[in-house]
């Protein structure tokens, strides 16, 4: 009997979190669904005014940095921002005496942030060299 109540309880777990991606799945897909749909309205109608279809067309930044630029310099601070964030944390930790539940992610998450914050000011910077 012991053991069918384990393997019942194993098995609401198990639910549980099949649950959860498909309500994440349904989430994802519902708002990618009134996205396209909505934006699909919107130029059927302008069309029907009467616009011209080059309102539709993106076109590209003259002085815009490579993507490829930008990602590798945003993720490149974002990891030393953690990296940063772990050593704060632990020199917290460690010789001040504050909480590790409390120090350690509260600096990994300032840091971050901060390695994100700057990596914007330099994508900003990076795009008017160009």
């Amino acid at each position: 009997m012991n053991e069918f109540i384990n393997q019942l309880k194993k098995n609401h777990i198990m639910v549980g979190t099949v649950f959860v991606f498909i309500s994440l799945f349904i989430v994802i897909f519902g708002i990618a669904y009134l996205h396209f749909s909505t934006r699909n309205k919107e130029r059927l109608a302008l069309i029907e005014k009467g616009a011209e279809a080059s309102i539709f067309v993106k076109g590209k930044r003259e002085k815009a940095a490579p993507v490829w630029k930008v990602l590798v310099l945003n993720l490149a601070l974002l990891l030393m921002g953690i990296g940063a964030g772990i050593m704060i944390g632990g020199i917290l930790g460690t010789n001040l005496n504050v909480d590790w539940e409390i120090a350690m992610p509260g600096s990994i998450f300032l840091m971050a942030g901060t390695g994100l914050l700057v990596g914007f000011f330099l994508t900003k910077k990076l795009d008017k060299e160009e």
